[in-house]
């Protein structure tokens, strides 16, 4: 095989490729190995026609296709390894020349990673937060403890309130019409969460149990059923039950419930603590957050649509997993949200164009400055995700080398090791916490 590469705009290359006849000649037999077993001739079983009467009667021109589809993969990828050209999109493939005999030619338009020309990278000023915790954090802190003790309890006299877990049937319509997915029975709605048609769970509030109401409300512009975007409908509600939060008092007993502490005191000193390594965590990871935001705003790149689309495709398969887990879907986001994916993909598009141009930027200063990852970086790393997963450091390097993985998890050592290096050689200012 022979491949070249040259450029032919910002950053868009054109790769020619030669393949030998011996290797055309071995595609074409197993692509007649796979086409053999579905065609029908008279007087032979399926899989048992003799080549050449399936090349006299077809002709060797029915196999090229599947012989293309075999061989392409393979050779594109020797291809790209053989130039050092790295793809962020799939090629533009123009097939040559391809026939029984010959040399296999094509060309690939690829899309490939872009230059970055960096900026000032060290010396970087990045603010350097206070740490101190006051009583208000404290008090913040055991409040959110308190709710989350708190017992959903049956309130049976009084009005819905923001807040309070109601549960629902509701019936919509549309121009006196009932519309789909409009209708549900005994649902569970906590009012203030804003999960509903804006408008719709402040109505709720105020109502008794037991009470009927006819609630309007219209649909966003953007909601993503085309029939109801836009449009005012009405809901009949019937409030079956009111559902609100009881919050525990404060004292020595919350402690115990809450803590390994005899004393709300002993506890409240114990959370100081606490809180103070979170905070400072905190203010660590947006001090790298801003040294590489300062760093990529300093760099130049011309960034191609294709790995922009490519992370925020990744964005959106991640949003759909973590919505699974909370027992949701796309479907009923979209519904709920009153978005369809166009929207959702313009809202992610920001950010995914700034995180490739982030890794990009660190990508490049990892070069520059020589930065790598070493044996001892990797079993540390593994070290960790074994106590995470309870799985031994050798059955994860099985499993990541298995699945591919391996690699991601080494480029991302190089990034954290970059990062760790931009601050080490940053200047800390002072700003008020």
């Amino acid at each position: 095989m022979k491949a070249t590469w040259e450029k032919i705009d910002k950053n868009l290359v054109a790769l020619d490729v030669e393949v030998g006849a011996e290797q055309v000649t071995e595609a074409l037999d197993k692509a007649f190995k796979k086409v053999v077993l579905k065609v029908n001739v008279p007087g032979f079983r399926k899989g048992k026609v003799p080549r050449g009467i399936f090349e006299s009667r077809f002709g060797v021109e029915s196999l090229y296709q599947d012989a293309i589809d075999i061989l392409l993969p393979e050779v594109y990828s020797a291809a790209l390894k053989e130039t050092g050209v790295e793809p962020v999109d799939r090629p533009d493939i123009e097939i040559e020349q391809f026939s029984k005999g010959q040399e296999f030619k094509f060309k690939a338009k690829v899309t490939v990673k872009p230059e970055v020309q960096l900026g000032e990278y060290k010396g970087v000023e990045v603010p350097a937060a206070d740490v101190t915790i006051g009583e208000e954090e404290i008090a913040a802190e055991l409040e959110r403890l308190q709710q989350r003790q708190a017992e959903l309890v049956v309130i049976d006299e009084g009005a819905a309130e923001l807040g309070d877990v109601t549960v629902i049937d509701f019936d919509g319509y549309l121009d006196g019409e009932p519309f789909e997915g409009g209708k549900s029975e005994r649902y569970s709605l906590e009012l203030g969460s804003g999960s509903f048609i804006p408008g719709f769970e402040d109505q709720v509030a105020g109502m008794q149990t037991g009470d009927f109401k006819d609630i309007e409300v219209t649909f966003p512009e953007s909601y993503h059923a085309e029939n109801l975007a836009g449009k005012p409908v009405v809901f009949k509600v019937k409030l079956h039950e009111i559902k609100r939060k009881s919050l525990p008092a404060l004292d020595d007993e919350f402690a115990k419930d809450v803590s390994e502490f005899d004393t709300l005191e002993e506890f409240k000193q114990d959370l100081s603590g606490k809180l103070a390594e979170r905070k400072e965590k905190e203010n660590e990871q947006a001090r790298e957050v801003a040294v590489v935001d300062k760093v990529a705003e300093a760099a130049e790149i011309d960034i191609p649509q294709a790995m922009i689309d490519s992370e925020t495709n990744f964005m959106l398969r991640d949003f759909e997993n973590r919505l699974r887990m909370q027992g949701m879907n796309l479907d009923l986001y979209y519904q709920f949200s009153g978005q369809d994916e166009a929207a959702l993909r313009a809202q992610m598009n920001g950010d995914a164009l700034k995180r490739v141009r982030n890794n990009l930027v660190l990508e490049q200063i990892a070069k520059n400055e020589s930065i790598e990852v070493n044996d001892q970086d990797l079993n540390d790393e593994l070290e960790n995700l074994s106590k995470q997963y309870s799985r031994t450091v050798e059955e994860l390097r099985e499993i990541f080398t298995a699945n591919g993985n391996l690699d991601n998890i080494k480029e991302d050592l190089v990034l954290r090791k970059t990062i760790k290096f931009l601050l080490d050689n940053s200047k800390a200012a002072t700003e008020v916490a």
